[in-house]
């Protein structure tokens, strides 16, 4: 397969071949620099390699150029290649409108001539916009295919599965041409769907998500019986926990029964992540930290923790397997999910048209539908706005008279400016309507009740945290939320639970060496920065309290 194209653009001869030199340094054994003297020939060959069906990772152009500037290349070039990451070279006189083109036509980054020392100023910015569009990336398929029907809750569950874990695929529809010409070539007609098939002609029928994951490479069993420290939950605080643990020296494992990521890791973009001026998709982010841990020899099971069982200073996490692995300390970092709709119908075709988070994978099925999202926070809001990219129509529906208590105002703006994105405030569903899959809805609004055709539901109503495994040890809050540091006085007084002489640390519960972190945690801020930030804190009272034995 041919390398990835980097483009330079400017119609400067010796700047040209100065940007060309040195990305070829540095990248040329990955990717192929080519390069353009001016706008139209930049555009000119865009669509010539498009022709060709190459790919176009990153542009980098000048912005003073006659006829057409940097700024309009780039934004040109988004009709031909929208996911190649886009860099504008700029004289400092051009910063402003380097700036306002980040908004107007996508642009992804601006450097300031001279960019000497390319090491300092070049390469870490490429690089960074490489990786990003690498992440992204989906090469030629060579994966693995899933054949079902579209209002099926297994096959929902199976998609989401893979595409959390970047496992490449292709969904196919039974009853469709393709679909039922591929069924019987491999025989199975009988079969129990959903069915996945494998490049070297295997099959699984409605597998497991144990037996998916074994089947694609994934870890489900722990390679050690003992771990200084173990993570239950790969959300952004649990893959903080270990990243700073194992960087620390701790030897760490993470239970994850889904992807890393976590509910974060469903989120369409992220705009309001330190560091992430254009945003980073949840998944992107969940990747990229997940690759940071395995760096530091993390290891990770994709098993679900079933049980928590203390014995003296060690505990042990007991798996959905039945197995057991115990460490000195534990990070409980399982995060939350959303609460069900709680009307007629909605558990019937939940996986058949109600779904709950964003269900990224269904975006590209709700093409010219009418989609409804219920809920007024972040979480709804991103959704709102990646689901208005397929859907004929994005409504979201709101309890309360707005937005403004209860979402980001970069948000609530890009949702005024959308313009296929209906706001209706204090409706609420009542009804779910349909028999194999979602139909109708009916609300009630300020005017009454009515009933709308329906046939993609995504609920966002709230969180409910996974804490029902856990030993009543460990106390949480009449919601379910863990209880930790402070918040486990009652009237002054720690809880009979608590046997140690010493105070609790900031973020352990009420069993010495378990800790809590991120949304599972009673009073914590539902947002992923704050997330990191109690993983990674709660590493530094893990080695306090080792160093107590």
């Amino acid at each position: 397969m041919a390398r990835p194209i980097i483009l330079a653009v400017d119609d400067d001869v010796n700047v040209l071949e100065a940007v060309v030199q040195d990305l070829r340094r540095r990248y040329g054994a990955d990717y192929r620099v080519m390069r353009a003297a001016g706008g139209q020939a930049a555009l000119d060959t865009l669509s010539q390699v498009k022709e060709r069906n190459e790919n176009v990772a990153l542009l980098i152009s000048d912005q003073r150029m006659p006829g057409l500037t940097g700024v309009q290349v780039l934004e040109r070039s988004r009709e031909v290649y929208p996911e190649a990451r886009r860099v504008l070279l700029t004289a400092y006189a051009d910063t402003e409108a380097a700036i306002q083109a980040i908004n107007s036509a996508r642009i992804h980054y601006y450097l300031n001539k001279p960019w000497d020392p390319p090491e300092e100023r070049l390469y870490p910015v490429v690089s960074d916009l490489l990786e990003s569009w690498r992440l992204g990336y989906r090469p030629r398929f060579e994966g693995l295919t899933v054949l079902g029907h579209r209002w099926s809750a297994r096959d929902h569950e199976i998609r989401s599965f893979l595409s959390c874990n970047h496992v490449p695929y292709r969904w196919l529809d039974v009853d469709g041409e393709e679909g039922s010409k591929l069924l019987q070539e491999r025989k199975l007609e009988s079969a129990e769907f959903p069915v996945v098939l494998f490049p070297d002609g295997a099959s699984l029928a409605a597998p497991s998500p144990e037996e998916l994951a074994q089947r694609v490479g994934l870890k489900i069993q722990a390679s050690k019986d003992f771990y200084d420290l173990v993570v239950v939950g790969g959300g952004p605080a649990g893959l903080a926990a270990a990243v700073y643990g194992a960087s620390e020296g701790l030897r760490t494992l993470v239970v994850e029964p889904e992807a890393p990521g976590g509910q974060a890791g469903t989120t369409s973009l992220i705009k309001n992540y330190l560091g992430f001026h254009q945003g980073i998709t949840g998944a992107e982010l969940g990747q990229r930290a997940l690759l940071q841990a395995q760096a530091f020899d993390v290891e990770f099971v994709t098993q679900r923790a079933a049980g928590l069982r203390i014995d003296g200073q060690y505990n042990f996490i007991c798996m959905s397997d039945g197995r057991e692995v115990s460490s000195h300390a534990v990070v409980l970092a399982p995060g939350v999910q959303y609460r069900k709709l709680d009307v007629p119908g909605a558990e019937r075709l939940t996986g058949r048209g109600i779904y709950y988070g964003a269900a990224l994978v269904e975006a590209p099925s709700c093409k010219d539908e009418d989609v409804y999202v219920v809920g007024g926070a972040n979480s709804a809001g991103q959704a709102a706005l990646h689901f208005s990219k397929y859907a004929r129509t994005v409504t979201m529906l709101v309890r309360g008279p707005g937005l403004a208590a209860t979402m980001s105002k970069y948000l609530i703006d890009e949702i005024g400016r959308t313009s296929n994105i209906v706001l209706r405030p204090q409706t609420q569903v009542i009804r779910a309507i349909g028999e194999e899959h979602l139909e109708g809805l009916r609300l009630r609004g300020p005017n009454g009740e009515e009933e709308v055709k329906a046939e993609s539901l995504f609920v966002f109503i709230g969180a409910a945290p996974r804490t029902d495994w856990l030993p009543p040890a460990i106390l949480r809050d009449e919601k379910g939320f863990i209880l930790a540091g402070p918040d486990l006085r009652n009237d002054g007084k720690l809880p009979p639970e608590w046997q140690e002489t010493r105070e609790p640390f900031l973020l352990e519960t009420s069993v010495p060496g378990v800790f809590v972190a991120g949304d599972v945690r009673h009073g914590s801020v539902k947002r992923v920065a704050s997330a990191v930030g109690e993983g990674s804190i709660a590493v530094q009272f893990i080695h306090q309290y080792l160093a107590g034995f």
